[in-house]
């Protein structure tokens, strides 16, 4: 999940969030649909530049504002892309929106997770290229992760589950990358105490090194000082305003670039990570 970033898809908060209902969509006082749309252009000239391809989603003003973050409707896998099924009733509509762009880019399906079966990308960490760990929590259920085992084991990989806790509740959900973000094959920023336990056991197994990000930036934006998103091994992008994080990650020898998105990402508590889905890194 670190490998240099080639090509990922995008979808534009132009149009996606013009006119977005802040109580229907659960986002902060600071959401500003303008501002959220130039903070998002910001990000995907930080994407463009660290040399990746950005597919974009057709832009329609389809009233889908949670559809700029294209990490939870589809995960991709070296077998092709897998269509999942949101947890979040008003997101149901997006994994189309995916499928229809994979087909229209030639990328492979490989095949779909199906209610009541449900996985968000966003619970999905690939630990390695035969190891897929999922969090089990309010947006992934156990049926969905045993359809993703069905989809995945004949290719020799292994999907394990691992229970999340509640958190702040079920409208503000933590997901598995909620609490790590990978910075290259053998390291990830984490927030240890959310991790579940045994998940942070099998990450010290593979000899995964941890970076602790700040409690208080963590909770001050609740979780997004964690959410970076990885173009290169050690080269990562991510939300300004929390120093003692992008300090973390430097004094591991990450390069950290960051983009202003209090309207954006703090508002609507979804990261760089949570407003790409990779499709090819090498």
């Amino acid at each position: 999940m670190a490998a240099p970033l080639r090509r990922v898809l995008m979808r534009s908060a132009a149009n996606a969030m013009r006119g977005a209902d802040r109580a229907q969509w659960h986002y902060g006082a600071g959401f500003e649909p303008a501002r959220a749309a130039r903070q998002h252009a910001a990000l995907a000239d930080l994407v463009a530049a660290s040399g990746a391809t950005i597919e974009w989603i057709d832009d329609g003003e389809d009233g889908l504002s949670d559809s700029v973050f294209t990490h939870d409707p589809s995960l991709m896998s070296d077998h092709g892309a897998i269509i999942l099924s949101m947890g979040k009733a008003l997101r149901e509509p997006e994994p189309a929106l995916h499928e229809q762009t994979y087909t229209r880019l030639g990328v492979p399906i490989l095949g779909r997770i199906e209610a009541p079966g449900q996985v968000e990308g966003g619970d999905c960490v690939w630990v390695d290229a035969r190891t897929l760990a999922i969090g089990r929590g309010v947006r992934t259920n156990q049926a969905g992760i045993q359809q993703m085992a069905n989809l995945l084991t004949p290719h020799g990989i292994d999907v394990l589950g691992y229970d999340l806790p509640l958190w702040h509740g079920e409208e503000a959900c933590l997901h598995l990358m909620s609490v790590i973000s990978p910075l290259a094959d053998d390291l990830a920023l984490v927030y240890a105490p959310l991790l579940p336990a045994a998940f942070y056991q099998l990450l010290k197994a593979r000899g995964i090194g941890l970076v602790e990000g700040d409690a208080d930036e963590f909770f001050a934006s609740n979780g997004l000082s964690l959410n970076v998103l990885p173009t290169a091994p050690r080269e990562v992008i991510a939300v300004a305003g929390f120093p003692k994080t992008k300090a973390a990650m430097e004094a591991a020898g990450c390069v950290v670039k960051t983009f202003e998105a209090d309207a954006l990402c703090i508002a609507c508590e979804g990261g760089p990570t949570c407003l790409t889905r990779p499709i090819l890194r090498q």
